[in-house]
């Protein structure tokens, strides 16, 4: 393969390998990669079909646009064929969050100029939400693709590494979501990174995580394509299921993002845990104590990797280098302030370890040299500019680097929150939130997770806070996402702010939950809240210091310093 490989070359690689390609977990069904080729062939010849179709009722100015394909899906086969079909015809795959309300997905699938949505039986309901007559049930799909079965593996003129294949949405500091090109370029080369370090064609890649984000296709799909090795699909990530499916198919290689390898952790310890045939679990967002004790429980290697949707920046994890770093800085990577655009000095500290010069220090991580693998968002100048100023990739993400260049995590700006693997802004739950009843002033952020990424936490200032008044109204808001309900509540009497009326958010995050205010919270998954004590902090703390993310505590050293005893 080489630099112009496009997707579509590596799916006809496959066209003729009778070796197993594609199996489903909940269904129990398998493909060989010949027989998956030939599904995608018949996707590709009835999207050229609906194309020709759609144009008609286009307006002029569109008339050229290739066919936007919205997608509901969990794992399933058909979500792969789908992909392999676009992939063929030219068309394009619009990844649509099935965690999302109905009223975001429409928002999405109309800035993404979709023609068609997609989707699985399970989500009817979500697909009627969305209030348009362009929507098709995969239960449907058999017959339309009849007349298609039989159909010639063809792909399409002109179609290149920098086209257009998918859009994955991610979301910015502003709250809006934003959909991120992903052209052909963008799914192969990662996949040839990670097929020619960690695969060959006797691998099989365990895929739980959902393909409607980018780490699924660009870290499971995607090698196992390149390499020829079988996918095996999970509808949904089971942590009880994880290890009986490793064994039942023979998976050795896993991808996993944020808190997946914690939930497994958090199942039964067996004698026999380390029969398996897993060799790598290959993702992003594990706390590093959590990556050593899934490595040693289940006798395999976890590289744990820094990237985003926009792949503009990359980091590899070095064995070698100190626990809970990203990675270590490399041409092209530097850490920068924000606001003067000035590169930041290496961290301090202290004999206990503590950041001496974090003002200084930290900063955003920035792509100097280029974009990388980004191809910008879809119809969206203002995310452009953004994120590209001066010709370089500002992330939105912010570390600090020791005196050797190892970077370290410190959090997302503060408008920008990541639970449980999905990207959103502040600004989207607070647009929820505005119509609270008796609500006087408030704010939304992210404080850190005790195993992975952020939770939500809200300060509020109201007379009267009725934790069950609460709770009725999130269950009463269709366009709230399950992510985004705060797992903490403060209940202040006033906010800190600038002269300009602009709540100081920063000292919000420093305080968390260690305030005299009252904190409200959801300690399990109940949408219930209680009070939080003294006993409930104390417990806390010791869950971030047993899982090494203790310095994500701004008044704790980072793991990796403690020099403290």
């Amino acid at each position: 393969m080489n630099d112009e490989t496009t997707v579509a070359d590596v799916l006809l690689a496959r066209s003729t390998d009778d070796r197993p390609g594609l199996c489903n977990v909940d269904g129990d069904a398998a493909w060989t990669w010949r027989q998956v080729v030939q599904e995608c062939a018949v996707r590709a010849s009835w999207m050229r079909e609906t194309l020709a179709s759609s144009r008609s009722s286009r307006d002029p100015a569109e008339v050229s646009r290739p066919l936007h394909l919205g997608v509901v899906f969990d794992n399933v086969p058909e979500l792969v064929f789908l992909l392999g079909g676009a992939a063929l015809s030219g068309s394009v795959i619009v990844a649509l969050n099935t965690t999302r309300s109905a009223t975001e997905l429409a928002a999405d699938a109309a800035r993404a100029d979709c023609d068609l949505i997609i989707f699985d039986p399970a989500y009817a309901e979500v697909a009627r939400a969305l209030g348009t007559e362009r929507h098709l049930s995969s239960a449907s799909m058999e017959g339309l693709l009849e007349p298609h079965r039989g159909a010639a593996l063809l792909v399409e003129p002109g179609i290149a590494p920098e086209t257009l294949l998918m859009l994955i949405f991610t979301s910015g500091t502003s709250g809006n979501p934003r959909a991120v090109r992903v052209t052909h370029r963008k799914i192969v080369i990662p996949g040839e990174s990670l097929a020619g370090r960690l695969l060959t064609a006797d691998d099989v890649v365990y895929c739980p995580m959902p393909l409607f984000h980018s780490g699924a296709v660009m870290a499971a799909y995607a090698p196992a394509l390149v390499a020829g090795a079988a996918l095996v699909l999970r509808r949904k990530f089971s942590a009880s299921g994880l290890l009986p499916d490793l064994r039942r198919y023979g998976c050795t290689y896993l991808q996993y993002v944020g808190k997946a390898l914690s939930y497994v952790l958090a199942t039964p310890v067996a004698p026999d845990d380390q029969d398996n045939p897993l060799k790598v679990a290959f993702g992003n967002e594990a706390a590093p104590l959590e990556q050593k004790a899934f490595a040693e429980r289940f006798g395999c290697f976890v590289m744990d990797a820094y990237g985003s949707t926009e792949t503009a920046i990359s980091l590899s994890p070095d064995p070698l280098g100190p626990q809970g770093a990203l990675g270590k800085l490399t041409d092209g990577i530097k850490i920068l302030n924000s606001e003067t655009g000035a590169e930041c000095p290496p961290a301090r500290f202290d004999g206990d370890g503590r950041l001496t010069n974090g003002d200084e220090a930290v900063g955003e991580l920035v792509g100097t040299q280029g974009l990388g693998l980004f191809d910008g968002y879809y119809n969206d100048a203002e995310a452009d500019t953004e994120r590209l100023r001066g010709g370089m990739f500002w992330s939105g993400d912010f570390g600090y680097a020791d005196e050797n260049g190892y970077v370290f995590f410190t959090g997302r700006s503060l408008d920008r929150l990541r639970v449980d693997g999905e990207n959103f802004g502040a600004a989207q739950v607070e647009r929820v939130l505005a119509a609270l009843p008796g609500i006087e002033q408030f704010a939304v952020y992210g404080v850190p997770d005790v195993a992975a990424g952020d939770q939500v936490m809200l300060s509020l200032v109201m007379d009267d806070f009725d934790p069950q008044a609460f709770t009725a109204y999130l269950k009463g808001r269709r366009d709230l996402s399950p992510k985004w309900v705060p797992r903490y509540i403060r209940v202040a009497g006033e906010l800190p702010a600038t002269a300009s009326n602009k709540i100081l958010k920063r000292r919000l995050v420093r305080e968390a939950w260690h305030t005299a205010d009252p904190v409200w919270w959801r300690p399990g998954k109940d949408l219930t809240y209680r009070p939080m004590t003294s006993d409930d902090v104390a417990r806390l703390r010791t869950e971030f210091e047993t899982r090494g993310r203790l310095h994500l505590l701004t008044d704790q050293p980072p793991d990796h310093l403690d020099r403290s005893g």
